[in-house]
């Protein structure tokens, strides 16, 4: 076949299979957002998203042409491109829904050019429009950012029509230091919260965010709420060369008796004496809970830092209180954020 018989050859393909083979590529989940004629945020789910280049910095999404926010887009000179992380399977259906005010309860604002980001999601990009392409029944958005922020967090994955995870171990490619992953050592009523990883093995919660706070997200997309006043950071050790490292929070469940009945699948306290230690596969894990429990017994606690001869232990003395800053570093976070300091 001649190359001009090759471009006008049209063979007749299947949609349905055609778009089976696409859904065999794995993408991640973004949510894509700008303003309406209204002056109402607009926003649609999409996975067609790509980089296209550093020097200028661009990406592009397709927009479908028949999506209700396609209109939107067309017009749009700015737009937000919000990727989501593995416990936002909601937002992501409710984005591809057609629910008419898709950002109730949904946390955005400006940051940069003006486009409603997304607060809580893996990583953002703000951008003006670049350039607009035609493309059969989509549009190629290309956008040039002015603003981005990533967190450590696992991503929302897609594939084959449906949603999938990623196992944690796959994002360590690099150094452990750049890659610590956040456990929490929960206790209720004297017992320690472990979940199991697949496998019959047993491991802390892990938290998306290396900030404590008041709320854990666990894998099904529930939450514990936790005790901030309660939260303290207890351990900082690496495991190995091709392992993660670990930055472990010890804090207290704020709920009361029911929350073990509440706890998704594979999740569940142990008492001291009930603690599977053949289970839990890493030995730095098992020697941090044997010095919480002898910490617990005598009430006074310390903050363990990883180093090469052996490691630092810190003792915590005393009860907690809140931290005020003092007036010159207030004022000077003040001036900084443009907000007043009374």
């Amino acid at each position: 076949m001649t190359s001009a018989t090759a471009q006008n050859y049209q063979p007749e393909l299947d949609p349905r299979e055609l778009r089976r083979a696409f859904g065999s590529y794995v993408t991640g989940i973004t949510i894509i957002t700008t303003w309406g004629d209204d002056g109402s945020p607009r926003g649609m789910t999409a996975n067609s998203f790509t980089s296209v280049s550093l020097d200028p910095p661009l990406l592009l999404v397709c927009v479908g042409k028949s999506a209700s926010s396609y209109p939107a887009f067309r017009k749009a000179t700015v737009f937000g491109v919000n990727l989501l992380h593995e416990g936002q399977k909601d937002i992501s259906s409710l984005f591809a829904s057609k629910v008419t005010d898709k950002f109730a309860g949904v946390g955005h604002g400006p940051v940069h050019t003006g486009a409603p980001i997304l607060k809580d999601c893996l990583t953002w990009f703000d951008c003006t429009v670049h350039e607009r392409i035609d493309a059969g029944d989509h549009m190629i958005l290309i956008g040039r950012i002015h603003a981005f922020e990533t967190r450590p967090a696992m991503p929302l994955g897609f594939y084959s029509g449906r949603y999938m995870s990623v196992d944690p171990t796959l994002r360590q490619g690099g150094s452990p230091s750049h890659t610590m992953l956040v456990g929490y050592l929960i206790e209720h009523e004297g017992k320690v919260l472990l979940r199991e990883d697949g496998e019959g093995r047993l491991m802390l919660p892990v938290a998306r965010h290396r900030r404590a706070g008041a709320v854990l997200q666990l894998d099904d997309s529930r939450t514990l709420a936790l005790r901030p006043e309660e939260t303290f950071l207890y351990s900082v050790f690496d495991v190995g060369e091709r392992e993660p490292g670990y930055i472990i929070y010890r804090t207290r469940l704020a709920a009361s008796g029911e929350a073990e009945t509440q706890l998704p699948p594979g999740y569940r306290f142990f008492g001291p004496l009930d603690l599977p230690w053949d289970r839990l596969p890493l030995t730095e894990i098992r020697g941090m809970l044997r010095r919480y429990l002898a910490e617990r017994r005598e009430g006074r606690f310390s903050v363990y830092i990883d180093s090469s001869d052996g490691g630092r232990l810190a003792m915590i003395d005393g009860s907690s209180r809140p931290w005020r800053a003092p007036d010159f570093v207030a004022e000077s976070i003040a001036e900084t954020e443009g907000t007043p300091t009374s």
